[in-house]
């Protein structure tokens, strides 16, 4: 499976697991020049920006420990951006990361939510 296709799956299962967790799904894969946001999404009282990781396989680590400094502070840079060109926005907002890990045959083995993943 190619690295595009495994994250394209790993979206679609983020998202559906979201929406089970109560997550409402505002916008995917937004793109500015700061970077790219997976999933915009609201939660109760925030607005939560969400990193979709997917990995098959622990040869280089868990999704969680692929997330660096740098995709931390390009995240935070796409989230003001985003809420500097939209409106009618929750005061409240966060990052949350799902990190999902799947088997070679494409079903996930662990889908993990971390509130609040980066301060």
């Amino acid at each position: 499976m190619k690295r595009k296709e495994l994250g394209d799956i790993g979206e679609e299962m983020a998202r559906k697991f979201l929406k089970k967790k109560g997550y409402r799904i505002r916008e995917t894969n937004f793109r500015c020049r700061e970077g790219e946001i997976d999933i915009i999404a609201e939660h109760k009282d925030y607005l939560v920006f969400i990193e979709v990781r997917t990995k098959t396989g622990s040869s280089f680590g868990s999704p969680e420990e692929s997330v660096t400094f740098a995709k931390k502070e390009k995240l935070i840079a796409s989230a003001l951006a985003y809420m500097s060109s939209h409106k009618d926005l929750p005061d409240n907002w966060r990052i949350d990361f799902v990190g999902i890990e799947m088997d070679q045959k494409g079903k996930a083995t662990r889908i993990e939510l971390i509130q609040n993943a980066v301060d």
